[in-house]
């Protein structure tokens, strides 16, 4: 299993979700840290210890950072890796809502290589759809699903293209996923080709507001 934990709740919400993440750090492809849509102004204090303590225990923090789908100043994105990486340690960045076509290619290679000289690793890209293929060159992960249970079983496909490259370059995030099925959506993820998954059980509008039974059931 390797999984990728994007957990939107505050340290100061649900303080248990995030000790039962601490203790499963290192079963885990990476955890998103996101405190305000991004770094935020300022650094968070709850976020800052939350963030120390999951590097402590061999977890691999991304920086959420929003592109708004390529129209976002490549500047305070970059702005943006540097103070997740300042304030809460977070070596990589996930990139949310980056383009997905033939034409915004260049720019997100352009953004992709100054995060890079930045020091961010991983870079994860998350168009939550399969992108044009050049897009899976450029990053170390690529979310080419992001949607609801009910649409991954129903209405899922998988390019050509995709077969090109190794498993360990694709990721699944499922949310509304009932929790019994949860070990069904990680092999389900898998034998489509993406070798990290977040199943979740929430809902919209923000179903990473909880933390996977997946993570959840081993540490009971």
């Amino acid at each position: 299993m390797s999984l990728l934990i994007p957990l939107y709740v505050h340290p100061g919400e649900d303080p248990g979700a995030w000790h039962r993440l601490i203790t499963a750090a290192v079963r885990t492809y990476a955890v998103v840290i996101n405190p305000a849509d991004g770094p935020g102004a300022g650094p968070d204090p709850a976020f800052t210890a939350a963030a120390g303590a999951l590097r402590a225990a061999g977890a691999r923090l991304l920086g959420y950072v929003d592109t708004d789908y390529g129209a976002r100043d490549p500047d305070a994105v970059a702005e943006d890796v540097v103070r997740h990486r300042e304030w809460y340690g977070a070596g990589g960045c996930f990139l949310d809502r980056v383009p997905a076509t033939p034409a915004a290619l260049p720019a997100c290679r352009r953004l992709v290589r100054t995060v890079r000289r930045l020091g961010a690793a991983p870079v994860v890209l998350n168009p939550g759809v399969h992108p044009a293929p050049g897009y899976a060159r450029l990053a170390d992960l690529v979310v080419t699903f992001e949607g609801h249970w009910s649409t991954y079983v129903s209405a899922f496909s998988r390019p050509a293209w995709t077969a090109r490259h190794p498993p360990e370059r694709f990721c699944h995030l499922v949310y509304g996923v009932p929790e019994a099925l949860v070990p069904l959506a990680v092999r389900t993820a898998h034998d489509r080709g993406a070798a990290v998954a977040g199943p979740v059980t929430g809902e919209l509008p923000n179903p990473w507001a909880r933390l996977t039974p997946a993570l959840g059931e081993r540490d009971a």
